[in-house]
């Protein structure tokens, strides 16, 4: 039997007449491009929902985007928050409330509440796309026109600019070799590489300001100096890694 959330789902396509019914992956594809792969399509061409916290008023902001792009913020906050509202990061617990779907799982339609909807018209560069079902495991596969019908949401530019993306990249790498170049000697009291952009790769998994990941960035406090040492160590050998 399938699990409650995607029948809740399947019966929603089914009352709209949509032609495909959701499915099951197998459990290893858990990421965006284990999910792509397993299909066999493009990551571009998994939709995958994002959702934000609309602050005070505690709405929910749903932006569909495309697999391989990376929703900007600022630019999601400017079409949804008027009288200075703000947007925020939406916790598993808020998610769950607010959709009725667990992370990973948000499917663009059949939410236990309404919720403020985009579409990043990235995924316009397709035909065939693919959405969450309401379960990690499970997708149904659609047109960006399905999408846009399905949910009567608006079509808008919400991704990162790749450009701005690539400016802000060499920045932080300016950044911190700047500070690897000056604690280069040192062996004690190493200072920690954030330079207070704290938001983690979906495709490295290492912060995109320190170029850490989760697990160093929570252990910095108790490290050792040598093992402060090998984390910037690290961090200058993905540094390189990322240069063109």
């Amino acid at each position: 039997m399938l699990p409650e959330g995607v029948q809740r789902v399947a019966a929603v396509l089914q009352a709209k007449g949509h032609p495909h019914l959701p499915l099951m992956l197998d459990d290893a594809a858990r990421t965006a491009q284990q999910a792509a792969d397993a299909l066999g399509i493009a990551l571009g061409q998994i939709a995958k929902s994002i959702i934000f916290r609309r602050k005070p008023d505690d709405a929910a902001v749903l932006v569909i985007t495309s697999g391989d792009q990376r929703v900007d913020e600022k630019k999601v906050e400017a079409l949804v928050c008027p009288d200075g509202k703000r947007l925020g990061r939406a916790d598993a617990a808020f998610v769950k409330i607010r959709t009725g779907f667990s992370i990973g799982g948000v499917s663009p339609l059949a939410h236990a509440s309404a919720s403020v909807t985009l579409i990043d018209r990235q995924l316009f560069r397709f035909e065939e796309i693919w959405a969450a079902a309401g379960h990690p495991h499970g997708v149904f596969k659609l047109s960006p026109q399905q999408l846009q019908a399905l949910t009567g949401a608006p079509v808008a530019d919400v991704a990162v600019d790749p450009v701005q993306e690539q400016a802000a990249l060499q920045n932080a790498i300016n950044l911190v070799a700047a500070r690897v170049h000056k604690i280069k000697n040192e062996t004690t009291n190493l200072p920690s590489p954030c330079i207070s952009v704290c938001r983690m790769s979906e495709v490295s998994g290492c912060c995109e300001g320190c170029f850490r990941t989760r697990e160093e960035i929570a252990g910095w406090s108790q490290a050792t100096d040598a093992g402060k040492r090998a984390v910037w160590n690290l961090i200058e050998q993905r540094m390189v890694a990322l240069q063109p």
